[in-house]
This record gives C-alpha cells, structure tokens and sequence, in this order.
C-alpha cells in the first residue's frame, strides 16, 4: 500500500524558513507528478507547486522567487524549501504525488498534511 508521509511543518516568524518532506513509500513502480497543496483556515485548498517526473515545474504566483520544489527520486521524496515567509503562508500543507504501484494501477496519493504557522 502506497502512503506519503510529510514532515518538516512548524512554526516560523515571518521572514524565515522551513523546508518540508514529503516520502513516498510502498510496492511502487513510478512516480508521475508530485507537489504541494496548502489549505488556510476558510479557504479553498490551492496548489503551491507541482513537479513533473522530468523536473518540469509549476509555481503559484504568490510563492515565486520564494519557495523551491525539488525531489530525490532515489528516495522518493518531494523537498518544499519555504524562505521569506509570510503570515499568509500559513496553512496546512499537503503533498500529492501521482503513482503507479503493484497494486493500484495509476493513482493520486495525499500526505497527511503538515501546519505551517507563521507568526512574530
């Protein structure tokens, strides 16, 4: 059974930094797309970055020049490097990856989600 688990969530003044984790694990053959999403209290859930599996990004307009998505394939882990953060970052944070396993062929995958709090 495939399961992301994240880490890396905290709470960080504004100004600062925090780099999430998210791994995959499980009889997986390929992972396709990977990112994050984020939910503030009130709000919709909205994408952050995606990744491509060639590397191929996608950013939210407020989170450019900000935060970088990179990935370890030989681990199976998606990095979300947060810098300059705002209290408008704040949020639970989610990671999904989209994954083709032994078991379920093609699937999307959701991390438990990770608060990110930031706050003087």
């Amino acid at each position: 059974q495939v399961q992301l688990v994240e880490s890396g969530g905290g709470l960080v003044q504004p100004g600062g930094s925090l780099r999430l984790s998210c791994a995959a694990s499980g009889s997986i053959i390929t992972i396709g797309a990977m990112g994050w999403y984020r939910q503030a209290p009130g709000k919709q859930r909205e994408l952050v970055v995606s990744i491509t599996s060639d590397g191929s990004t996608n950013y939210a307009d407020s989170v450019k020049g900000r935060f970088t998505i990179s990935k370890d394939n030989a681990k199976n882990t998606v990095y979300l490097q947060m810098n300059s953060l705002k209290p408008e970052d704040a949020a639970v944070y989610y990671c999904y990856a989209y994954i083709d396993s032994h078991d379920v062929s093609w699937s999307a995958y959701w991390g438990q989600g990770t608060q990110v709090t930031v706050s003087s």
